[in-house]
C-alpha cells in the first residue's frame, strides 16, 4: 500500500467487552482514536462497542457504553480488542472462546485490553505469541497457558496479535498505532492535547509491584528490595544488606534465585537503570549527573551498562526518544 493509500485508509477497531470490563483501558484506547480524528481534520479512525449478544456490557464501574453492537451483525473490523476487568474467568465463557477461535479463523486481526488477554489465550490464540496481560493476571496466566510467551512490558504488537495491559497503558499502545499509521507529527499533537510528557513505547514495562510478584509472606525479601530502592545514588553492597535485614548474604542469594529468578546484583542494577532511564527521558540532567545520581562510578561504566539492558547508549535514548516526540527537536538542536 502506497503513502497516498495509508493516508486516506479508514480504520475500522472493534472493542468486544466482556462482564466487568475495565473502563478506564477502553476510555484511554478511543479517546486517541478520537483525538487523532480532529487533529487530521478526517475520519481516519471508526470504532464501534461489541458485545456477544447486543446488549450492553456493564463495567467494573458499574457503567455502561452505548450504542453495543452485536458482534455477529457488526460487520467487518481491521482489528477487534477483548476487553477483560475483574474476574476474566468468569466472563470467558465457551461461546466467547468459539467466537474468538472464528474471528481468528476469517483472519481478523486480534487484540486485548487489560485481562482480556486471558480470553485469546483460553481460545489458544495466543499459544507461540508474545503477549502481556495486567500485572494481577501475569503469573497465573504463565502457569496455566505455558505456550504464551508472556512479557512484563506495557504492550506488544506481535504479528496479528495486540495484547496490552491495563490502566493508561492502551493510550500508549493506541499512539504508537497513529504513528504508525499518521506519522509522528500526529501522534504528537495528540499527546499534546493530553498532555503527556512522552509517549510510552513497547520497551517500557509495566510496574509490578514486589509483594504482588512473590507474594506478602516474603516479607525479608521485601525489606531488602526496599533498601535497595532507597539507596541508588549511593548502593549498598550485598554484606551491607545481608547486615540491615540480620541473615547471611547466602540467604539473601538462595531468595532472590527461589522467588524472583535473579541474583541480587543484577536485581539491584536494573533499579537503577530503570531509574536512570526516568531521568534521561523526563528531566534535562546531564548524562553525567545521570550517572551520579544513581550510583555508577563513571560514564563509561554507565552507558556500557545501560546499552547491555535497554539496547542503547543513553546519549542515543534521550535523542532518539526527544526527536521521536518532538520532530523538531533536532533540528533546534543544530
Amino acid at each position: 500500500m502506497n503513502a497516498a493509500a495509508v493516508q486516506q485508509k479508514t480504520y475500522r477497531f472493534g472493542f468486544l467487552t466482556l462482564p466487568q470490563y475495565s473502563m478506564i483501558a477502553v476510555s484511554n484506547a478511543i479517546e486517541p482514536l478520537r483525538m487523532a480524528n480532529r487533529v487530521v481534520g478526517r475520519e481516519v479512525y471508526r470504532w464501534a462497542m461489541l458485545s456477544l449478544d447486543g446488549a450492553c456490557t456493564t463495567a467494573s464501574n458499574g457503567l455502561t457504553l452505548a450504542p453495543t453492537l452485536d458482534l455477529a451483525k457488526a460487520g467487518a473490523f481491521d482489528i477487534i480488542f477483548v476487553c477483560g476487568g475483574i474476574d476474566v474467568r468468569s466472563a470467558t465463557t465457551p461461546l466467547l472462546t468459539r467466537t474468538l477461535y472464528r474471528l481468528a479463523q476469517a483472519r481478523t486481526t486480534l487484540g486485548s485490553l487489560c485481562t482480556g488477554g486471558y480470553a485469546l489465550a483460553k481460545a489458544g490464540l495466543l499459544n507461540d505469541y508474545r503477549a502481556v496481560i495486567h500485572w494481577e493476571d501475569l503469573s497465573a496466566l504463565r502457569e496455566e497457558f505455558p505456550r504464551v510467551i508472556l512479557s512484563p512490558q506495557l504492550f506488544v504488537i506481535d504479528r496479528d496479535r495486540y495484547t496490552c495491559s491495563g490502566g493508561i497503558a492502551p493510550l500508549d499502545l493506541m499512539l504508537n498505532l497513529v504513528r504508525r499509521h499518521l506519522g509522528d507529527d500526529v501522534a504528537v499533537a495528540i499527546s499534546d492535547q493530553f498532555m503527556l510528557e512522552r509517549i510510552r513505547d513497547d520497551r517500557d514495562r509495566q510496574h509490578i509491584p514486589l509483594q504482588a510478584q512473590i507474594g506478602a509472606c516474603h516479607t525479608t525479601l521485601i525489606k531488602v528490595a526496599s533498601l535497595m530502592e532507597a539507596n541508588i545514588e549511593e548502593p549498598l553492597s550485598l554484606d551491607e544488606l545481608a547486615d540491615a535485614v540480620q541473615i547471611s548474604r547466602r540467604q539473601i542469594e538462595r531468595l532472590f534465585k527461589r522467588h524472583l529468578g535473579s541474583v541480587p546484583t543484577k536485581y539491584y542494577l536494573e533499579i537503577r537503570l530503570r531509574r536512570a532511564r526516568e531521568l534521561l527521558l523526563l528531566t534535562d540532567m546531564s548524562i553525567m549527573d545521570v550517572a551520579v545520581a544513581c550510583g555508577f562510578q563513571s560514564p563509561p561504566h554507565f552507558s556500557k551498562c545501560y546499552r547491555s539492558h535497554f539496547s542503547y547508549p543513553p546519549g542515543q535514548e534521550r535523542v532518539r526518544v526527544q526527536t521521536t516526540a518532538r520532530p523538531g527537536y533536532a533540528a533546534a538542536l543544530n
